[in-house]
């Protein structure tokens, strides 16, 4: 699926100036590549069940870095049998969308038109994270102000592969959501 480095400490994270650094004490945990569309679709597939109500994804990235794609490819997955012809519109306009799965509500923002945090408050965005699992691209709009419990998933185009992917995982230390996500990154 993907090539793997993991170690708590010894990731290096990507620099990126436009994107938030992740808050004091959060670490990259892991790194994978993701050769082409196809990997970062079966690492959403490998996470799916590994997800529960009070997950939150905060997916990073550039435009273009394969967000929307990761996560459209695990609500998909969520959705379960049929899922994988499920429409899952981009949440560019609407903000918000919302999905009925076998594992619970789950709620995939895109906060890139936000102007001020308190607007993902009044989105219900705050609650949603408490009892829905949460995928959030240009959660950088929130920042500094991470759910403690939340990973960051940081993604990258990669020089001379324009399919492939880094991706890189940032969480707090001891974090079980980290753990997880890990797991599904090495395929176990």
């Amino acid at each position: 699926m993907a090539t793997l480095r993991r170690a708590m400490t010894a990731v290096p994270l990507p620099t990126d100036p436009e994107l938030a650094a992740p808050p004091p004490g959060w670490v990259p945990c892991a790194r994978a590549v993701l050769p082409d569309p196809g990997a970062t679709e079966a690492l959403a597939r490998a996470l799916a069940p590994r997800l529960a109500p009070g997950d939150t994804l905060l997916l990073q990235g550039q435009l273009g870095a394969g967000k929307s794609h990761f996560a459209r490819a695990l609500v998909r997955a969520l959705i379960g049998p049929g899922g994988e012809t499920a429409e899952v519109p981009s949440p560019t306009f609407t903000l918000v969308q919302v999905y009925d799965t076998p594992a619970g509500e789950v709620w995939h923002a895109d906060l890139y038109r936000l102007s001020d945090p308190q607007e993902a408050v009044e989105l219900g965005l705050d609650a949603a994270m408490e009892d829905a699992i949460c995928l959030v691209e240009w959660p950088d709009r929130i920042a500094p102000d991470w759910p403690a419990g939340a990973v960051s998933l940081r993604l990258a185009a990669m020089p001379g592969a324009p399919d492939a992917r880094a991706l890189t995982l940032v969480a707090p230390p001891g974090s079980d959501l980290a753990t997880r996500v890990a797991a599904a990154m090495e395929g176990r």
